[in-house]
């Protein structure tokens, strides 16, 4: 699996100087995948698709806007085939803040603890069904504070396919701790979303090189054809 989702801001230069050190090779997947959807709930796509800017102001501060309802599309297809096949669909996802909650996060970002309570509802078109895992969690990696470990070793789970948001907040850091944790990742680039193109590109391009393989949802979802076959 390859693409290039990144070339708008990793030179080739960049690119030749971690190919020359080594990095970026593929891992592939395993024989058991499972299926993280992380924080895809209204306060990060907005109410319905519009621009940034235009999100941010008019549903939630927190929005990603139209690039996170882009992303939906696609983890919807995803979610289609791991449902069709039997595989475990897991959802981490941000439960609302209490007061108690603002530790450093709130500090940081205190418009993340002032979000209304619909904000916090799973967005419909990729929402969970009966036997899907819910995981609330308080921090940006979906393995933090959570039993999402137990889960997987129960499942006999070797391979994430990791969507949501943010690529440079909680998606990555779950990637980063899945990879500790020896998983084999997959990050679908079109279904996985940020604030902004640079930043959301810049990301993949890190995870590629170190953590995950990243390629697109088409190319994932090949790839899962030949585990089911």
């Amino acid at each position: 699996m390859s693409d290039r989702p990144w070339s708008d801001v990793i030179t080739a230069d960049d690119e030749a100087r971690y190919e020359a050190a080594g990095f970026g090779k593929p891992a592939g997947l395993g024989e058991r995948p499972a299926l993280l959807i992380i924080d895809v709930q209204y306060r990060t796509v907005g109410n319905s698709p519009k621009p940034f800017f235009e999100s941010v102001a008019e549903d939630y501060r927190t929005s990603c806007g139209q690039a996170g309802w882009d992303a939906v599309a696609n983890i919807s297809r995803l979610l289609t085939t791991f449902r069709a096949q039997g595989w475990p669909v897991l959802y981490p996802y941000v439960a609302p803040k209490a007061s108690y909650d603002s530790g450093r996060l709130g500090a940081k970002v205190p418009s993340i603890m002032d979000v209304p309570s619909q904000g916090y509802e799973f967005v419909a078109e990729v929402a969970p069904a009966e036997g899907d895992v819910l995981l609330p969690k308080r921090h940006p990696s979906a393995f933090f504070g959570t039993p999402l470990v137990s889960y997987l070793i129960d499942r006999a789970v070797d391979t994430l396919v990791v969507t949501g948001c943010t690529t440079s907040g909680c998606v990555r850091s779950s990637v980063v701790d899945a990879f500790a944790y020896n998983f084999r990742v997959a990050v679908p680039h079109d279904a996985v979303y940020d604030r902004t193109p640079t930043v959301h590109q810049a990301n993949l391009f890190d995870m590629a090189q170190k953590y995950a393989d990243v390629a697109s949802t088409d190319r994932i979802l090949a790839a899962l054809s030949e585990v089911s076959a």
